[in-house]
């Protein structure tokens, strides 16, 4: 990864960190029931301020993923045991149109927008999750199972439900979070009605900087920081 030639800024005291456009971090999300990472992506900052961190996954970035220790993919098993059967992680490509992904400070969601090729827009995805942890290499956090897509026509709905409730059943959540989780997709849906940011933003007419290269996956992607801020 070229985080080395990232251009970062530490606010004063460290309480965040900051990047400049182009450069290259890492977004991260640690496992459910541990603290090791299994979903390592890395991306191109597009904009980071006191608004919005935006990012850019791009076709064809090397991303680390779960599967089966088995090598079985993750979606190829029954939910009732998908949880609970050993797992491993493995390389992967992301193929198809890239991604924008955006988060405001401490949200428990980011909003990730797809597109058909052609660019052509696709849809917004609110995926639910731990607020973004920042340190020098990227951002971290831990997903929540439940999404909410939204269509153009501002339309929108519940995704990935059964997971939600299968991650109960085994344990990956317990009561309390569950309905911290629930009550955050409730708050998301709030803001797709008032179509407040980031919906009502015109991020689905952003294109990426053509002179942008592909960030590559370091070999220490699982590294754990040493000093991690808010």
């Amino acid at each position: 990864m070229a985080h080395d030639e990232a251009v970062e800024r530490v606010v004063a005291g460290g309480a965040a960190v900051r990047w400049a456009p182009g450069s290259q971090i890492l977004w991260r999300y640690r496992e459910n029931a541990g603290d090791r990472f299994h979903i390592v992506r890395p991306v191109t900052v597009v904009r980071d301020d006191a608004e919005v961190l935006a990012v850019w996954m791009a076709p064809g970035t090397e991303c680390v993923k779960p599967v089966l220790a088995d090598g079985t993919p993750v979606n190829g098993e029954p939910l009732e045991s998908r949880y609970t059967k050993p797992r491993t992680v493995t390389r992967d490509r992301w193929f198809g149109t890239g991604v924008l992904k955006l988060a405001r400070p401490g949200q428990p969601w980011s909003v990730w927008l797809f597109w058909e090729p052609g660019w052509q827009f696709k849809n917004w995805y609110v995926n639910l999750e731990e607020p973004l942890t920042r340190w020098a290499g990227g951002v971290d956090s831990e997903d929540h199972f439940l999404d909410i897509s939204v269509r153009p026509d501002r339309s929108w709905r519940w995704h990935d439900e059964d997971e939600f409730a299968q991650a109960q059943r085994d344990g990956l959540m317990d009561a309390r979070l569950a309905e911290r989780v629930r009550a955050a997709g409730e708050a998301a849906v709030e803001v797709i009605h008032a179509w407040g940011p980031p919906f009502s933003d015109g991020w689905e007419h952003w294109r990426p900087d053509p002179t942008w290269g592909v960030p590559s996956l370091p070999d220490d992607w699982d590294r754990t920081p040493a000093h991690a801020s808010s």
